[in-house]
């Protein structure tokens, strides 16, 4: 009997006795279980299901694994202990390379038109009389790059029905209330590396009953408190910081001059942030001194029954000195925290069981990176669970989620211990110039533009990361995302986001900057490139190319001279010409001549041309490899196309 094998007991021999509240065991387990609790369901029938992927948790690592499994076509499941989505508060920014994530899964317009937009970056620090004048405003993005110069607030429920409703369009919805008691991984080796095996058994509980769940695989994004991070023993390290801050949601009443302006406050009061919001709405964040307020324990942690959000909006309207802020009994949403900076020891285990979001990383939220980090843990581990469940990738290429997305969080944690402690730091004044100036806050602030929008991540070499030909494309740099960059259609010369042409569909793009295809020459050499290319890929995918791979042609013809059916006829077919089964929702560009770009402006001239310059490509072209996930893995010469295959073949299994 496989260990995915129906039975009438609950994974690792354990079983619900018909009259008892508590788990007998029969034989020991190899993960510790959770004991039922006395509000638990009683004399229950035990349901056993089957899925692909189970997620444990819907906040927005949970709905975004959701999404983009869902969209791939993957068997999912997602429940979460909550009755409802988060009405209010929590996490609410989103950033530069987030919106453009989203972008590619088609959510982006809807965020654009709810979210409130931050353009400007403003900071206040003590005057000559004490209180609080403007020293600076300067752009919130400082990233180049970034296809959406500023950040986007909207509160983090508002976030999850847009993820939501697009799961809702494909029959997949939040199970809730329920909640997970027990988890099992199979010891077996030979099960352990077959990803069709159900290698992971999940005991749930809702109002109806119990039910056991068999997975292929999970992945716990249930928060900062994790169950499954806390049932597999993985160990957060890090530490908890000595700084307080409270945090309220309000529509003030204020004559502040930057309000609706991300404001960086440097009171002798302490320091406070305002984040402008939907509608009128506003977040303050207020340093606290605990001291003055007698709300932490001795085991170090928040009585939150000591504290209410007016003393917090009190604490803000004296920094604020002399601009005011009424006094309000209305609040959307308040809460009050310890900055702790912790990464999980592990993001997985036995690469059945992953964890992401905060239940892997937690950090302060000053720099808007939770919601971000945690969305992005869950895009980069979702195309690698499709192809490894798709049978495409050995399992094997799983390891490589932690391997990225933990380097990251620990790249985070040492920014976030910098960033934290300057702006926790008392203001530089003349009575006190061992302070923080406004000149070092503003450097970091600047020199880390990249990091915090996300544009600037980098993911190192791997077995998916290969950097042999960088010089290929000097400006593009493998391991970040493909740079933001306008194309014409050869065929009638309309403009195109280049991002905008590959979407979060599972699948490898293959961008073929051909050179200049009015050459007779460079037509020759593209049509032996053309075979070699169409031979190697045919080999992952019995011929159904389209399945794993989109081929597109950036010919650096001009407008006047290129003509699209110059090139082969495999760098312009449409890839509805194939069986594509995945459950994806391509954006409306249906026409076959989509699939042949030029570099050149458009016919005003305001948009498009010098992408080859953009990209560091030289006039002989280059094959550039995007993974599905949208950043830059692989350059390849022309004249050595076979170096695609070698790349694939490390991971990606042949028929």
């Amino acid at each position: 009997m496989t260990f995915g094998a129906r039975r009438r007991m609950l994974p690792g021999g354990w079983y619900i006795p018909l009259t008892g509240t508590r788990l007998t065991p029969l034989f020991p387990s190899s993960v510790s279980l959770i004991p039922f609790t006395s509000d638990m369901p009683k004399n229950s029938a035990v349901k056993e299901s089957e899925v692909d992927v189970l997620i444990i948790g819907a906040g927005p690592a949970g709905v975004m694994a959701a999404l983009a499994l869902a969209r791939n076509g993957v068997n999912l499941r997602i429940v979460d202990q909550r009755p409802n989505k988060v009405p209010a508060g929590q996490a609410d920014g989103i950033q530069p390379r987030t919106i453009e994530v989203l972008q590619s899964y088609g959510l982006a317009e809807r965020l654009l038109k709810e979210g409130n937009q931050m353009h400007i970056a403003a900071f206040y620090n003590p005057g000559p009389n004490g209180d609080i004048e403007l020293t600076d405003r300067v752009p919130d993005v400082t990233a180049p790059t970034a296809r959406y110069p500023f950040e986007i607030t909207l509160h983090q429920g508002a976030i999850e029905a847009i993820f939501m409703d697009a799961m809702a369009e494909m029959g997949v919805k939040v199970d809730r209330p329920v909640a997970p008691t027990s988890i099992q991984i199979s010891k077996d080796e030979a099960i352990l590396s077959d990803p069709k095996a159900h290698a992971v058994e999940v005991v749930l509980i809702n109002d109806e009953g119990t039910e056991v769940v068999h997975a292929k695989f999970v992945i716990g994004a249930d928060g900062a408190h994790s169950w499954v991070r806390k049932t597999l023993d993985i160990a957060m390290e890090g530490e908890q910081t000595d700084y307080i801050w409270g945090v309220v949601d309000l529509t003030p009443d204020t004559d502040f001059p930057d309000i609706r302006n991300k404001t960086v406050v440097h009171s002798n009061n302490g320091s406070c942030m305002v984040i402008p919001r939907e509608g009128d709405k506003v977040r303050l964040y207020i340093q606290l001194d605990d001291r003055q307020n007698n709300f932490v324990t001795s085991d170090k942690r928040i009585d939150k029954d000591k504290v209410r959000p007016q003393q917090i909006l009190e604490v803000a309207r004296k920094s604020f000195n002399p601009y005011s802020i009424k006094m309000t009994d209305e609040f959307d949403w308040w809460t009050i925290y310890i900055i702790g900076q912790r990464v999980a020891s592990q993001f997985s285990v036995h690469e059945r069981v992953f964890i992401a979001g905060d239940a892997c990383h937690t950090h302060s939220p000053k720099a808007g990176q939770g919601m971000n980090a945690s969305m992005n843990d869950s895009h980069n581990l979702a195309w690698k669970l499709t192809h490894v469940l798709r049978g495409w990738a050995d399992i094997s290429l799983l390891k490589t989620y932690e391997f990225e997305r933990k380097t990251y969080a620990q790249d985070l944690i040492n920014f976030d211990k910098n960033f934290a402690k300057l702006f926790s730091g008392k203001p530089r004044t003349e009575d006190f110039q061992d302070g923080v100036s406004h000149e070092e806050f503003l450097r970091i602030f600047q020199t880390f533009g990249g990091f915090t929008s996300g544009i600037g991540i980098r993911y190192a070499e791997s077995l998916i990361t290969n950097t042999s030909h960088q010089s290929l494309a000097a400006k593009l740099i493998i391991g970040q995302r493909l740079l933001p960059q306008i194309f014409l259609r050869a065929a009638d010369s309309r403009p195109f986001h280049i991002q905008d042409l590959l979407p979060s569909d599972g699948r490898f793009k293959l961008l073929i900057f051909t050179g200049n295809t009015a050459d007779a020459t460079c037509r020759k050499k593209i049509v032996d490139v053309a075979k070699e290319l169409d031979s190697m890929l045919s080999r992952f995918t019995t011929g159904k190319i389209s399945l794993l791979f989109d081929i597109l042609a950036i010919s650096s013809a001009t407008k006047a001279a290129v003509r699209y059916n110059d090139l082969p006829k495999m760098f312009r077919s449409h890839w509805s010409k194939f069986v594509f089964p995945l459950n994806v929702n391509i954006q409306p560009l249906i026409s076959e001549y989509i699939r042949v770009l030029i570099d050149d402006t458009d016919v005003r001239g305001a948009q498009g041309g010098d992408g080859y310059r953009n990209y560091g490509i030289g006039p002989d072209g280059a094959a550039v490899v995007i993974r599905p996930d949208g950043y830059v893995s692989m350059v390849a010469p022309l004249d050595a196309i076979n170096e695609l295959d070698i790349y694939f073949r490390a991971f990606i299994k042949t028929p």
